[in-house]
């Protein structure tokens, strides 16, 4: 009797199957139908070759209408790019192609780098291959052969990547059809199933390993998705967020800007820190609802502070240092923690008055290479709105519930209702003994739960095994934005190793000292970041409470000069942000220039207005205008641009 496997499948059944069955023989024993759908097969949540031979394990047949088989779509579309620019530019050595968010990227090696120009032949050569369907097919080989058939082709990368394979791990080769290249795998059964929802995006410069010292190699860019609806969709995000770019309209709106001799901090223009003190104070007052105390720590330090923080082991490369003339060494903080604890140690503290809540709009100065630099999003200088609740173990549940409340609605104020709580939990690098994590994690858990339930569905939850701070498990607020966008920003981060090595404690009811919990909080995040976040978010049509200019005043002829300086001094006395526009120009070309600004609110006034006492206001985005008394113009834009925190708190 030959040997033979058990196989277990999603719905709870199982079946034995030859020993030598692959995944495509199972896929064929269900249904002639599903084999032909079938790209590749889960083992134990593993993708793996739809040839491979399957010895054991929970098994389940991936389809190309699977969402996880998009990476495999983008994985096989990477090796026909590869396969057809070396079919069109001969003598071209391919690196490595690996699968990144929403696409893929292949370096080549070539004495003339692409352009854009060249991408159209690349990507039709592309649909040719595909549409030859020729099959994937795994070759194991030994690293002696692989080094000679590649150097024999002229790929002098290849030796590199095959050095960086582990000793005992097999090296494959895949072919589709006589192509070849070194692969981990896996990949689906043909070209064919890639599809035709493919696009090359762009070109650019790549040093071979990331490492300046190696030459520069070329980079191309591409996309690829399960049909071709998903391409549009994605490609017409793309425009929108192109449109919708933070640094494009803080350049129209005369927000803020950037130039290389201040690399990776912000030049703020009077309206952009009108914005942004708009955003700070907005927060003040949500911190001040929920009991925090404002503090500020100092923005430089001994660094002896910094290695008893352990900052100066885990975070020295991106700290900025300098040395006095008497030779002590201090740092640019990076974060506000250390100081924070310092704050929390000053004079004893009993159980009966925590949780403490000390809050910092923190200025903090980070180093990121200047490729990673990006606007607002990626900067070297920003300011965290950060907190730290120093609590009792008792309390840490409740006051991990009271953030959860402020940061969603902090987004709702904002407007953002899709919400993903995620729960990051141990990493395999961490301070504190395991008694502690998982008293901790515990907790979290059990809140994430309530989170979920108290949402009704409205707010997503996830767990990301392993993806905790160093120092403690941690919730990950991401927030998606109207245009299908996610940003991670707010965070809630339980800290057992700050409070431990800088001594800090509290006096329990039993007159012991007791270590208290330390629980980092971050609503925005970098208000910097935050800001472009809205920025693109509103496509700079922001809410009418957060617009730098609230209100031109524009006239249509000089001879209402005087009612439009009287206008814009009683929506100043009201408290709006106003400016006047009397110049001699046609009211169309004021209206243009101003739209361009994002002014949400145009008042026009002309000699009939002036003897009515009355105003046309016109939105932002539309050409209607609508006649109303100056009086109701007040009063309804008074209420328009109330911060949403303090409505009906009057």
């Amino acid at each position: 009797m030959s040997e033979s496997v058990s196989l277990n499948f999603p719905d709870g059944s199982s079946r034995d199957y030859a020993a030598d069955t692959s995944g495509r023989g199972v896929a064929e024993s269900i249904s002639k139908s599903l084999a032909k759908k079938a790209v590749a097969i889960v083992i134990d949540g593993e993708i793996r070759d739809l040839s491979e031979v399957i010895t054991e394990g929970a098994v389940e047949i991936l389809t190309r209408d699977d969402p996880r088989a998009l990476e495999l779509i983008r994985h096989d579309a990477a090796h026909v790019m590869a396969e057809a620019v070396q079919e069109l530019y001969p003598g071209t050595q391919v690196t490595i192609g690996p699968v990144i968010e929403n696409g893929f990227y292949y370096d080549f090696a070539r004495n003339e780098p692409f352009t854009p120009d060249d991408l159209p032949r690349i990507e039709k050569k592309m649909r040719e291959i595909i549409a030859r369907n020729r099959p994937f097919t795994r070759e194991i080989w030994s690293r002696d052969k692989a080094r000679q058939v590649f150097a024999d082709k002229g790929e002098a990368y290849k030796g590199e990547l095959l050095d960086a394979i582990p000793e005992g791990d097999d090296v494959k080769i895949y072919y589709q059809g006589d192509w070849f290249d070194l692969c981990r795998g896996p990949h689906m059964a043909s070209t064919g199933q890639i599809g035709s929802a493919i696009k090359l995006m762009k070109v650019a410069g790549a040093y071979w390993r990331g490492d300046s010292n190696n030459p520069m190699l070329t980079r191309i860019y591409g996309t690829a998705w399960a049909d071709q609806k998903q391409l549009d969709a994605y490609l017409h995000m793309l425009e929108e967020a192109e449109k919708r770019d933070h640094r494009r309209l803080g350049r129209e709106m005369d927000l803020f800007h950037f130039q290389e001799e201040g690399p990776g901090v912000v030049f703020w223009h009077a309206k952009g820190w009108r914005m942004f003190q708009t955003l700070v104070n907005y927060m003040r007052r949500r911190l001040d609802e929920h009991g925090y105390d404002e503090v500020n720590a100092p923005q430089i330090l001994d660094r002896a502070m910094w290695e008893t923080s352990g900052h100066w082991q885990w975070y020295r490369e991106n700290m900025y240092v300098t040395q006095t003339e008497d030779d002590r060494v201090f740092a640019i903080k990076p974060m506000n923690c250390p100081g924070h604890v310092q704050i929390f140690k000053h004079g004893l503290k009993s159980y009966r008055e925590l949780p403490i809540k000390l809050a910092e709009f923190g200025n903090v100065h980070r180093y990121e290479p200047s490729g990673a630099l990006h606007g607002l999003m990626r900067v070297r200088g920003f300011t965290q709105d950060d907190a730290h609740v120093f609590c009792t173990d008792e309390q840490m549940a409740s006051e991990c519930l009271r953030i959860n409340d402020l940061i969603l609605t902090t987004y709702a104020d904002f407007g953002f209702d899709e919400i993903t709580v995620k729960l990051s939990t141990r990493p395999e690098k961490r301070v504190g003994d395991d008694a502690l994590w998982d008293r901790a994690e515990s907790v979290m858990a059990d809140v994430l739960k309530i989170i979920e339930e108290q949402s009704e569905g409205r707010i997503k939850t996830d767990i990301l095994p392993g993806e905790g701070a160093f120092y403690g498990p941690k919730f990950e607020y991401t927030l998606r934005d109207a245009i299908g966008r996610e940003w991670q920003c707010g965070t809630t981060q339980v800290d057992f190793n700050l409070p431990e090595r800088f001594g800090a404690f509290y006096i329990d009811s039993d007159s012991e000292k007791q270590q208290p919990v330390m629980i980092h909080r971050a609503i925005c995040g970098s208000m910097e970041r935050f800001l472009g976040i809205l920025l693109e978010n509103y496509a700079g049509n922001v809410p009418l409470w957060f617009a730098p200019v609230q209100v031109v005043v524009a006239t249509i002829t000089s001879e209402a000069n005087d009612y439009a300086i009287e206008v814009a001094a009683r929506l100043k006395k009201a408290g709006l942000q106003v400016q006047t526009d009397i110049r001699n120009e046609k009211i169309n070309y004021k209206v243009r220039e101003h739209s361009v600004t994002k002014v949400p609110v145009i008042l026009v006034c002309g000699m009939r207005e002036a003897e009515e006492g009355s105003v046309n206001i016109r939105r932002l985005g539309s050409r209607e205008q609508t006649p109303m008394s100056l009086e109701a113009a007040i009063t309804a834009l008074t209420d328009e641009a109330t911060p949403p925190d303090l409505r009906g708190n009057d």
